[in-house]
C-alpha cells in the first residue's frame, strides 16, 4: 500500500497539476511554536454578542451552506466506498455543520427557530442517505421514494422559511432548494459511477450552487433586521469578501479531498481531485488578477500552486513515514509563508508581510492537522480539524478584502 501511495503521489500528474519548489533543509520546529496560536471557531465570526454587518452575515451563511455541500459530497463518496468509519466521521462534521447552520438562525430569529430549524435541516440529509443508499444498492424504488421526499422537502423548507421572513418568498426558495438537491444528487450518482471528473466537476458546480441561497438568504435577513445587520449585503466590497471567502475555504476542502484519497490509495479519485484543486486556483488567480492586473494574476498563480506542491511532499513523506522529508516540506511551507507575504505586501500597502506571513502559516498548521489525523486514520479528528482549516481561511479571506477594499475605495465601496 506504501509503495501505491508513493507512486500515486510522485506520477506524472502531479507534475502537470503542482508546481512544486525547493526549500531549505530542517526540522518542524517552527510549526510545532505555532501550536499556541489562538483558535478559531468553526462557524466564522458568526457567534452570540459578536456585531456582523450584512457584509458578514453574507459571508458566514454561505461558508456554512458551503461547506454542508463539500462535507456531505465526502460523506457520500465514504458510503459508497464502504469505508464505514470515514463515513460516521464524515457524518459527524456534517451535523456539527449542521448545529451551526441551526445556531446561525437562531441568532437572527431566536431558541425556538433554531430547535425547529434543526431537525429540519436534518431532515434532508436522511433523505440523502437514503437516496445514496439506493444507488449503492441498486434499489430503483428507493432512489425514486428518496427523491421524491426531497422534493417534497423542498416545499417544506421555503415555508419554514418564508414564514419567518416575508422577503422570501415560498415558491423561490423551494425552487433553490431543489436545485440544491439535483446537483447534489449529481455528485452521488457520478461517485456511484467511479466517474471521478465528473464527480468533482458537480462537486464544484453543487458549492457555487449553494451561494443561490446563502446570497438572498443574507439579503433578505439583512432587509429585515437593518438595525442589528447594518450596511448593504450586496455592495462590491461584500461581494468581495464573500468570493474570496468561497474560494480560500474551498481550497482548504477540496486539498483535504485530494490528500485524503491519495493516502487512502485511491488513484482516480486522487487525480479527479488534484485536478479540481487546480480549477479553484486559477480561480483565485483570476480574482486577484481582476482587482490589479493580468501580470499580477500570471505571478500569483505558480505562486500559490507552489505550496501545494510542498503539501504532496508533506504527504508523501507521511505516507512512507520519511521523517526527514516531512520536516523539509514543513520548512518549506514556512519558507513559502514569507514569500506569499512580500508578494502581496508588494501589491498592497495594507498587508503586512509579516502579518500574512502569519496568517498562511496558521493556514499550514490547520491544514497539516488534517493530513496527520487522516493519516492515523483517526476520522473524527479529520472532520473536527478540517472545518477549523476551512474556518481559519477567513482569516486570510477577510483581512485581503478590506485591504483592496481601502485600496481600490472607487471600485470596492461599502455602500
Amino acid at each position: 500500500m506504501k509503495k501505491k501511495v508513493v507512486r500515486l503521489i510522485s506520477s506524472s500528474v502531479l507534475a502537470a497539476v503542482f508546481v512544486s519548489g525547493c526549500g531549505q533543509m530542517g526540522t518542524s520546529r517552527s510549526m510545532n511554536s505555532m501550536s499556541s496560536m489562538p483558535e478559531h471557531t468553526t462557524d466564522g465570526s458568526m457567534m452570540a454578542g459578536s456585531k456582523m454587518t450584512a457584509a458578514d452575515l453574507r459571508s458566514n451563511l454561505n461558508a456554512l451552506l458551503g461547506e454542508h455541500v463539500l462535507i456531505a459530497a465526502v460523506a457520500t463518496s465514504h458510503a459508497l466506498g464502504g469505508r464505514q468509519a470515514a463515513f460516521e466521521g464524515a457524518v459527524g462534521g456534517l451535523d456539527a455543520n449542521s448545529v451551526d447552520i441551526s445556531k446561525a438562525i437562531g441568532l437572527v430569529y431566536g431558541t425556538d427557530a433554531e430547535k425547529a430549524f434543526l431537525p429540519l435541516w436534518r431532515k434532508h440529509i436522511g433523505f440523502f442517505v437514503d437516496y445514496t443508499s439506493g444507488v449503492a444498492t441498486k434499489d430503483k424504488a428507493k432512489q425514486d421514494k428518496a427523491v421524491n421526499d426531497l422534493v417534497n422537502y423542498a416545499g417544506d423548507f421555503g415555508a419554514f422559511l418564508s414564514a419567518a421572513n416575508p422577503n422570501l418568498p415560498k415558491s423561490v426558495v423551494a425552487d433553490l432548494v431543489k436545485t440544491h438537491v439535483v446537483t447534489l444528487k449529481d455528485v452521488v450518482d457520478a461517485q456511484a459511477a467511479g466517474d471521478w471528473p465528473k464527480a468533482y466537476g458537480a462537486i464544484r458546480s453543487a458549492y457555487h450552487h449553494m451561494q443561490m441561497i446563502g446570497d438572498p438568504l443574507a439579503g433578505a435577513i439583512a432587509k429585515q433586521f437593518p438595525d442589528r445587520f447594518p450596511g448593504s449585503s450586496d455592495s462590491p466590497a461584500a461581494t468581495l469578501q464573500t468570493a474570496l471567502n468561497l474560494a480560500f475555504r474551498e481550497h482548504a476542502i477540496i486539498a483535504a479531498m485530494a490528500t485524503g484519497s491519495a493516502l487512502g490509495g485511491r488513484e482516480t479519485e486522487f487525480k479527479a481531485a488534484a485536478n479540481a484543486l487546480d480549477g479553484n486556483s486559477i480561480d483565485i488567480s483570476k480574482a486577484i488578477g481582476s482587482v490589479y492586473d493580468a501580470d499580477a494574476e500570471k505571478a500569483f498563480l505558480p505562486l500559490w500552486r507552489k505550496h501545494i506542491g510542498f503539501v504532496v511532499d508533506y504527504t508523501t513523506g507521511l505516507a512512507i513515514k520519511d521523517k526527514a522529508k516531512q520536516d523539509k516540506s514543513v520548512n518549506d511551507l514556512i519558507k513559502y509563508s514569507e514569500d506569499f507575504g512580500a508578494f502581496l505586501s508588494s501589491a498592497n500597502p495594507n498587508l503586512p508581510k509579516s502579518v500574512v506571513a502569519e496568517l498562511v502559516k496558521g493556514h499550514i498548521v490547520t491544514l497539516k492537522d488534517v493530513i496527520d489525523a487522516q493519516a492515523a486514520r483517526d476520522w473524527p479528528k479529520v472532520y473536527a480539524n478540517l472545518r477549523m482549516a476551512a474556518s481559519h481561511m477567513a482569516m486570510i479571506a477577510d483581512p485581503l478584502g478590506m485591504a483592496i477594499a481601502k485600496q481600490f475605495p472607487d471600485r470596492f465601496a461599502q455602500r
